[in-house]
């Protein structure tokens, strides 16, 4: 009873303004409060206001929101504890055949992994001397140039 009645003051309020706005000629304003003042009259006639007040009070509706509130904390605990252990049980079990089949020993995760697996590494070339050889190339390629223009 009282929600229905803060509703149609609300909306009487709102359509007061409405004709305040429409009397200072801004009539594409005035027309947009109007409708949303008209909103809580509507909630009122189609009953949503009862029904919503009814379960706001409602004991077992607040119990119904703890519910889902504590399976939804069950649900993200356990794909956290998911995301740290290295996936699912199934995909733990796939990843062991796999490095079963290839030989190599337990798997670890994938974030101490090495990025490169072994003896994919090129050999080794001095760096100086690849330095000393790029500084070349580039001095020639100054060379040519201020040769070009007659420096």
């Amino acid at each position: 009873m009282i929600a229905e009645t803060i509703c149609a003051a609300v909306s009487a309020a709102g359509l007061g303004i409405a004709a305040v706005t429409a009397y200072r000629k801004r009539f594409l304003a005035a027309t947009r409060i109007a409708a949303y003042a008209l909103v809580p009259a509507g909630l009122v006639m189609i009953g949503a206001v009862k029904w919503i007040s009814h379960m706001a009070f409602s004991l077992t509706s607040w119990a119904g929101f703890g519910v889902l509130a504590l399976a939804w904390l069950l649900f993200m605990t356990t794909r956290t504890i998911e995301r740290r252990t290295g996936g699912t049980r199934k995909e733990r079990r796939a990843a062991a055949r796999a490095a079963a089949e290839r030989g190599a020993g337990p798997v670890e995760p994938a974030a101490s992994a090495p990025s490169l697996g072994p003896g994919t590494r090129p050999a080794a070339q001095p760096r100086p001397a690849a330095r000393e050889e790029r500084a070349g190339e580039d001095f020639s390629d100054i060379e040519a140039i201020l040769k070009k223009h007659g420096i």
